[in-house]
Order: structure tokens, then C-alpha cells, then sequence
């Protein structure tokens, strides 16, 4: 079994791995820290029971991968920290998270964003993000390397602006949720742990979240106009 060292959102972990695809993924967040805040590792029995549960023909190598983080994420909230499905574009210095059923179109919307703003926009992560409250009481968004089939992320964090919750429409339109309405599209979105004490914690951080972070309706279409419809009112609601 391998060892390698990454640090994902300001927090350091120790990774056993039995394949070096989990290596090369993280290539970008390795690190030479000294300090390990936990480690993680997974069995040959669970990398194999992930490949079973799903119909394509993934490699062990990519299949450990996603238990590593799968156990990674079950510990995020004792850091103040936990996974989201969404896709994250940066404009301008802050983050903007777009989450919906897998295939409803995240990484559509996003890349209209890179399309209207060019080089004053990027793409965090494009599936897997994680979010952190700082210790100014802040939430951020941080790239990781799991971060979708299109392969899009950055080791970097950003301030979160808004959340947006995507579904297919004809015509555009968005509109502030009330925090009954977010709790309950959001849970969908997340890892959730299952012990009492880490459970606690993850329920502390999305009050935080949806006490202080502006969340949308967005029903969009594929044109320009969405992403255009969408920023006008994200950007205004964080002030």
C-alpha cells in the first residue's frame, strides 16, 4: 500500500492507497506538511463493491478514488467543512454555486459564465467543491480533484457570493428561496454523515450557510440570457 499526503481545504490528510490513480488525481494537492489532521484509507471490499454498483467498466484505481473521498467527505464537517454537488465559477474575486440533479445542466450554466465573462471568470470545481466556514466566520469554496468528467478544477478558494438551484426551462427566470425551500432541495446535494457527533456539526454549518448565503430558483435554458439573468441577481444579493 502506498502513502500520499494532500492538503484539501486548508486541512491536511494521509491517503493509503493500493492503485497510483488516486496519486496522479491529486497531484495538484500534495503536500509537505508534517502535520496530518486525519487519515483515510479503504478496503479491496469496498472498491469492489463500487464497481459493482455501477453499469460502466471504471478501473480499481478510479473506484478506490471515489471511496477515498467518500471517506474523506464523511470527516469535512469536524472541520467545519462538507461536500456539495454543484459546479463553481470565480467572477471577479467571488464564487458562485450551482447545484441540480445530475444531468439537469450545471456545467452548461457555468460555461456560459466563462463565455460572458472571459478572463475575469474561472471554474473552481466542476462537480465536487468543497465549502468551509473560516475562522472569520466566511464561507469559501475550494477546488478539488474530484471534480467531474470534464476534469475542471483549481487549487484555490473563494469567498461564496449565492448558491443557485437549477432546473430546464423554456424561457428564464430566478427567484430568492426561502430558507423551508432550501432545506429542502439542499439535502439531496450532500454527503450526509451518520454518527450523532459529526451529524451535529454538519447541521451547525448549513444553518450557517443558509443564514448567510443568498439561494436562487434559477429556471433556465441553454442561452446567454440565463447566465446574464443569473449574475444580475447573485451578484446584487451578496451586497
Amino acid at each position: 500500500m502506498d502513502l500520499i499526503r494532500i492538503q484539501l481545504a486548508g486541512i491536511n490528510i494521509e491517503i493509503h492507497n493500493r492503485y497510483p490513480y488516486t496519486e496522479q488525481l491529486c497531484k495538484d494537492y500534495l503536500t509537505e506538511s508534517g502535520r496530518m489532521d486525519f487519515t483515510v484509507s479503504v478496503t479491496e471490499e469496498q472498491i469492489k463493491t463500487e464497481q459493482e454498483q455501477t453499469d460502466r467498466d471504471f478501473s480499481p484505481g478510479y473506484c478506490e478514488s471515489i471511496c477515498i473521498y467518500r471517506e474523506i467527505c464523511k470527516k469535512l464537517p469536524s472541520y467545519q467543512a462538507f461536500l456539495m454537488h454543484s459546479a463553481v465559477v470565480e467572477t471577479d474575486g467571488a464564487a458562485y454555486a450551482f447545484t441540480a440533479k445530475s444531468g439537469t445542466g450545471k456545467s452548461t450554466h457555468v460555461n456560459l459564465w466563462l463565455r460572458k465573462f472571459g478572463s475575469r471568470a474561472r471554474i473552481i470545481n466542476g462537480d465536487k467543491p468543497i465549502f468551509r466556514l473560516g475562522n472569520d466566520n466566511i464561507l469559501s469554496v475550494y477546488g478539488t480533484p474530484w471534480c467531474g468528467k470534464e476534469g475542471l478544477h483549481i487549487n484555490t478558494h473563494v469567498r461564496l457570493q449565492a448558491i443557485a438551484f437549477i432546473e430546464r426551462s423554456k424561457t428564464n427566470h430566478i427567484s430568492e428561496m426561502n430558507p423551508g425551500e432550501v432545506i429542502r432541495r439542499i439535502f439531496h446535494q450532500l454527503l450526509m454523515p451518520k454518527d450523532k457527533d459529526t451529524m451535529d456539526a454538519m447541521l451547525c454549518l448549513l444553518d450557517r450557510l443558509i443564514q448567510t448565503t443568498p439561494c436562487y430558483l434559477l429556471k433556465c435554458n441553454q442561452e446567454q440570457e440565463a447566465a446574464d439573468i443569473a449574475y444580475r441577481a447573485m451578484k446584487k444579493a451578496g451586497g
